[in-house]
């Protein structure tokens, strides 16, 4: 793809992005026009004082529903650019953020602190802080296993991640059929098929900031991970240490998904099937594919989350429900095929 192809792309994606929040905002029980959404965003930005729109209608324009849409965009552009590091990482493009187990450890922790009461001195925070800690001790073991003779085998990644994602899985489980708590097993089932309904302004910070950093990153190394599709003596013939980048993507890419997964629960699918339309629609080089999967990540999670809302109002569905039903036809499309992977494995 040309420079001036991707800059129109891209230009296109955020013009779509832009639009998609809009309508998302307007979709509810309350008529909204995109007029009050602007005058209420501007009074809240301090460009200007009047608007037409009502108390109701600025809280829930701003306190329920911008809040809520932001998020889906920052957990939609993080699982994209998570999905598109690890596919490169394994050179697979059937592999997600969640083969390191980090769904099935903040599952643990977010099970063990709404059935067990776990963390419960910290407050609304506790779901979050144990899912994230879940979340960081799950691939720390997988790690820990995957690592042959001193090195990293990517092969042991890929096992060591289903065997440790059963193992977490089989004990949330075993915390579900022994709670007599209703409620709590209700919230634990809601939570792991994920939701966005608790997202407040107060707890957007800490993800954002994740994903900016972990994308920043990513961006300044996208040298590496395209040689990372070419092999790994190829790799290694480039310069690139092969050992030292593969943590690098481990850790940041857990790191970020970790953050993700403790605000919004387990939303599948988004880190597998964007950055394979991105790569069929840009190619595999990471300097554009990072960006457009982050661009397209996101507007596919807050249609989604529009789908969620939508489906069975008043009540909600999980989004995890949405992407599985959007994702799993495409994932059959794809292991169908006669060759998934790709670089030097094609």
């Amino acid at each position: 793809m040309t420079s001036a192809r991707f800059t129109l792309l891209m230009a296109a994606l955020a013009a779509g992005l832009l639009a998609s929040m809009t309508f998302a905002v307007m979709v509810g029980s309350v008529d909204i026009t995109p007029r009050l959404i602007g005058e209420v965003l501007f009074s809240k930005l301090g460009v200007f004082t009047e608007t037409d729109a009502s108390k109701a209608q600025t809280v829930i324009i701003w306190d329920i529903r911008f809040p809520r849409i932001v998020l889906a965009a920052i957990v939609g552009a993080s699982l994209a650019i998570c999905g598109a590091a690890i596919q490169a990482l394994v050179k697979n493009s059937i592999a997600d953020p969640y083969i390191l187990g980090v769904s099935s450890g903040a599952s643990v922790g977010a099970a063990s602190v709404i059935l067990l009461g776990a963390f419960s001195i910290l407050g609304e925070y506790a779901i979050s802080l144990a899912a994230f800690l879940g979340a960081i001790l799950a691939v720390m073991i997988v790690f820990f296993l995957a690592r042959v003779n001193g090195r990293l085998s990517v092969i042991r990644l890929l096992l060591a991640g289903i065997a440790v994602s059963m193992v977490l899985s089989a004990i949330t489980n075993f915390m579900l059929m022994m709670s007599k708590q209703q409620g709590g097993i209700q919230a634990v089932m809601h939570w792991m098929l994920g939701s966005l309904a608790g997202a407040k302004w107060s707890n957007l910070g800490i993800p954002f900031f994740s994903m900016l950093l972990v994308f920043i990153l990513l961006l300044m190394n996208y040298r590496q991970l395209n040689a990372l599709l070419l092999g790994e003596e190829t790799a290694a013939t480039l310069g690139v240490n092969l050992d030292r980048f593969r943590i690098f993507i481990i850790l940041f890419v857990s790191l970020l998904t970790g953050v993700v997964v403790a605000v919004s629960g387990s939303i599948g699918f988004v880190g597998l099937i964007i950055p394979h339309i991105v790569r069929m629609m840009a190619g595999s080089n990471y300097k554009m594919v990072l960006p457009i999967s982050a661009l397209m990540g996101a507007i596919f999670l807050v249609w989604a989350d529009m789908g969620a809302r939508i489906v069975l109002a008043p009540e909600e569905m999980p989004i995890g429900i949405i992407t599985a039903i959007c994702g799993s036809p495409f994932f059959i499309w794809m292991l169908r095929r006669k060759q998934y992977s790709f670089g030097d494995g094609e």
